[in-house]
C-alpha cells in the first residue's frame, strides 16, 4: 500500500491539502516531518503559505533537508511542492531579503511586476493556464478531465512572487498576470505548482490524482 506524506514544518495549508488528498485516494495519508515517515513514503507533498523566508527557515529547522534530498534524488520518490512549496525548489528567493532555496530546479523567485494599475498584488483568484510543453504527466492529466491543450483551463492562485526558472524546459505550465507567471515546474520525479490544486476544484483534484499515479 502506498503512503502519501504531507511534510509538516510549521507552515503551509496542510489541512486543506490533507483533506483534498483524502478525498481522491484510499491510500494512507500522513502529516509528518519525521525521518522514519519520510523514508517510508511513496509520495511526498510540500505545501507552503507565507513568505519564502519563513517557509525555508521553517523547513531548515526541521533538519530533514539532507534526508529529503536522498529520498528525492536517489530513491526517486515523487515530490510535489505547492505554492511557496514550489518556490522553495528554486536556487534563491528574494522575499524579505535574499535566501537560498533547495536548488532542485534552478531559478530565482522574484516579486511580480504589474505595469497595469488594475492588477493588484497579491495575485489572487482564477487564471487561465497556458501549457508550455506536453509531457506524459500533462497528457494523463488532460485525459482525466477530458480536455485538450487548446481548451481553456483555469486554476486558483494566491501569491505575490514568481518562480523564474533558469531553464525554460523546466517550466511546464504558465499563466499571465502582468508578466508571464510560472504555474507548474517539473523535472524527472519533482513537480511544483504555483496554483493551489487543493482549491482548484475538478482540475485540481485531477492534478493530485495524476501526481499520485507517479511511481518511484
Amino acid at each position: 500500500m502506498n503512503k502519501i506524506v504531507i511534510i509538516d514544518y510549521g507552515s503551509g495549508n496542510i489541512k486543506s491539502v490533507f483533506n483534498a488528498v483524502k478525498k481522491i485516494t484510499e491510500e494512507k495519508v500522513k502529516i509528518s516531518s519525521t525521518i522514519k515517515e519520510l523514508k517510508s513514503a511513496s509520495h511526498l507533498i510540500l505545501p507552503g503559505v507565507g513568505s519564502f523566508e519563513s517557509c525555508i527557515t521553517g523547513l531548515t529547522k526541521t533538519n530533514i533537508i539532507g534526508d529529503l534530498q536522498e529520498i528525492v534524488f536517489e530513491k526517486k520518490v515523487p515530490f510535489l511542492g505547492i505554492c511557496v512549496g514550489m518556490q522553495m525548489l528554486a536556487t534563491r528567493g528574494f522575499e524579505k531579503g535574499s535566501f537560498l532555496g533547495l536548488n532542485w530546479i534552478k531559478g530565482e523567485v522574484r516579486k511580480i511586476k504589474t505595469p497595469k494599475k488594475n492588477l493588484k498584488i497579491p495575485h489572487m483568484g482564477w487564471n487561465t493556464l497556458i501549457f508550455k510543453r506536453k509531457t506524459k504527466f500533462t497528457d494523463r492529466l488532460l485525459e482525466k478531465i477530458k480536455m485538450d491543450y487548446t481548451d481553456e483551463i483555469t486554476a486558483y492562485f494566491v501569491h505575490s512572487y514568481n518562480f523564474k526558472t533558469k531553464n525554460e524546459c523546466d517550466k511546464i505550465i504558465s499563466t499571465n498576470y502582468g508578466e508571464e507567471i510560472t504555474a507548474m515546474v517539473s523535472k524527472e520525479n519533482i513537480f511544483g505548482t504555483q496554483f493551489h490544486p487543493e482549491k482548484s476544484h475538478t482540475f485540481g483534484l485531477a492534478f493530485l490524482k495524476t501526481f499520485l499515479e507517479q511511481k518511484a
